[in-house]
């Protein structure tokens, strides 16, 4: 048993690795917040990239929306997505991607039967949740600019 152990301490340590710098170093999160629409979890950031899981129920739909300074990868693990990106209306099934331009109004929708989950990629200068412009929104969380 102590040579077992003694294995898993070498292992963990791994002294032939380059650290990463600080620049990519991952930091864990795994924090999920609860929408409307179903729920998102922060899986991992680091600067200029956020990782995140985000599930959809059925019949629902995120705001029409865009962001000034993240571009987004969604890859399909469960379930059907309509996907609106710009003028183009696309759908996705598991093991489907697409790509969110910066700048792009977008919408993500489960039109199925059974939750969405994707995964998400985030890459920019700020990625924080203040950065959505929503256009158009099921649950009235567009602000009103005349007010």
């Amino acid at each position: 048993m102590a040579q077992f152990q003694e294995a898993i301490q070498t292992t963990n340590t791994l002294p032939n690795t380059l650290p990463l710098p600080p620049a990519v170093t991952p930091r864990g999160v795994a924090a999920t917040e609860l929408r409307p629409w179903g729920s998102f979890t922060v899986l991992e950031e680091g600067r200029g990239y956020k990782i995140k899981r985000i599930e959809v129920k059925p019949g629902h739909r995120l705001s029409l929306q865009m962001h000034h300074h993240r571009s987004e990868h969604w890859i399909v693990v469960c379930g059907t997505a309509k996907v609106v990106c710009g003028e183009q209306e696309i759908f996705l099934s598991n093991n489907q991607s697409t790509y969110v331009p910066q700048c792009t109004a977008h919408r993500l929708e489960n039109p199925g039967v059974i939750p969405l989950v994707l995964i998400e990629v985030q890459n920019g200068e700020y990625l924080g949740e203040d950065d959505i412009i929503r256009f158009q929104d099921d649950y009235a969380r567009v602000e009103d600019k005349n007010q």
